[in-house]
């Protein structure tokens, strides 16, 4: 691969989609600007009395026109979703899935990782951290691309034999119309409507086509807000596939010293601390560099605290999961990863019990959106005399999966002074950095 590729992103689904051609736009020939309106009729893309399969508006002269899509829904499934309208540069595909328009921008690789950098995190990082950034999410999104050419996309339900078990993860599973979506369940991406800046440009500039590679392929670069204190490995949270870069250490400069939270008692004493880690800070102007305004609406993340009383909690997980449990019992920890993360969770209930994962279906299944992680010890407070509890506490580290790059220790990274291939190779381990175009 030579020369930049481009990158097909999905940014929404809905019933219809209003959008303004900022400058003129092409169609078949002629050219479009202002206010748009494309719905579903029949199966069809709908638009100026003309029905088709697909709709594609390709930009005049890409530097000068832009197009505005209303009513964006982002973070969706997590606690601060909203709608915004967003601007985009590039080509606007629109097709049809499930009955509804899906809206498709079409540009090269390298604009698209200019407004991730900027979407993911705050465009006034730190350069080190924004180069790290830049690497990682061009090597993740080449990953995702090579996997859709050999047609290794990967969802569904782990196999077993067990009726009371229910295993399943989601991994870009309804992504067969491009490349990858726009929101957190694969990278943030909001065009240009967050503002950039000349640090942004100068980390893609600096880092200019390169990836991440483990012995000869590109590295599935995960990454999440805060792994709590140790990493993640990616088997379990995903399909049972183990990358030698995505293995446990400490996320502290003595990466080696992390202790074994698998151990159910290990696991429950590190969660209940607050040891030392480069992601363990409060200090706002290093936090103002990852969270972005709605992020900093999450003020505790390293360690964190959910309360339910019995009645939120058996409707909640009876409404989450479709599975009437009745009262619940109990939770209780079947299977921790190497981060104390959670990836089967036994739900006992007076009508039946069942285990639960991987990691985003218990989170799933434990909030109205998406609970912080997985990595979680349960509290029961008064208990009555058949044994139901009248309150649940759980009692949480980390933001997010915990795989890869923790975003937040890398931001306490750059501000010690450690360069981007230093952070980077902290991460993923034993992985190099090479040019990939």
């Amino acid at each position: 691969m030579n020369t930049q590729p481009t990158v097909k992103v999905g940014i929404m689904n809905e019933p219809s989609v209003e959008f303004v051609l900022n400058g003129n736009y092409k169609v078949n020939g002629s050219d479009y600007t202002g206010p748009q309106s494309v719905s579903c009729i029949d199966g069809k893309v709908s638009w100026n009395s003309m029905c088709c399969d697909e709709l594609l508006f390709e930009p005049a002269d890409y530097e000068s026109c832009s197009f505005t899509l209303k009513d964006v829904t982002i973070g969706v499934s997590f606690h601060w979703k909203r709608k915004e309208d967003q601007t985009f540069k590039g080509s606007l595909k629109l097709i049809i899935e499930d009955d509804k328009v899906t809206a498709i921008n079409i540009l090269p690789i390298e604009d698209y990782l200019l407004s991730v950098i900027s979407s993911e995190m705050s465009a006034n990082a730190s350069l080190e951290l924004l180069k790290a950034h830049a690497v990682i999410s061009r090597s993740w999104l080449l990953a995702q691309i090579q996997k859709d050419t050999v047609n290794e996309l990967t969802q569904g339900f782990e196999q077993n034999q067990n009726p009371d078990e229910e295993i399943k993860w989601w991994d870009r599973d309804d992504h067969v119309n491009f490349d990858v979506c726009a929101d957190d369940h694969c990278q943030r991406y909001q065009g240009i409507t967050r503002a950039s800046t000349d640090t942004v440009l100068q980390a893609i500039k600096a880092t200019w086509g390169q990836v991440l590679m483990y012995g000869g392929d590109l590295c599935d670069a995960r990454f999440s807000k805060s792994c709590g204190g140790v990493y993640e490995e990616f088997e379990n949270c995903w399909e049972h596939k183990h990358h030698g870069y995505l293995v446990a250490r400490r996320d502290s400069a003595d990466e080696m010293n992390f202790p074994d939270l698998t151990r159910e008692d290990i696991a429950a004493e590190w969660i209940l601390s607050a040891p030392e880690a480069f992601c363990n800070t409060r200090d706002p102007e290093i936090l103002s560099q990852v969270l972005n305004d709605y992020d900093q609406e999450t003020k505790d993340f390293y360690r964190w605290k959910v309360e339910y009383t019995q009645e939120q909690i058996s409707e909640l997980i009876a409404r989450r999961t479709g599975t009437d449990y009745g009262r619940i019992r109990d939770l209780e920890p079947v299977a921790r990863g190497t981060s104390g993360r959670l990836y089967k969770l036994k739900i006992v209930g007076e009508k039946c019990s069942k285990t639960i994962g991987k990691e985003l279906a218990i989170r799933y299944a434990l909030s109205e959106s998406c609970l912080y992680s997985s990595a979680f010890v349960v509290e029961k407070h008064d208990v009555d005399g058949d044994g139901y509890p009248d309150k649940f506490v759980l009692r949480g580290a980390g933001w997010g999966h915990g795989v890869g790059l923790c975003q937040i220790g890398a931001a306490v990274m750059g501000a010690k002074g450690y360069n981007y291939k230093d952070i980077l190779l902290h991460y993923f381990i034993g992985a190099t950095i090479e040019q990939q175009y």
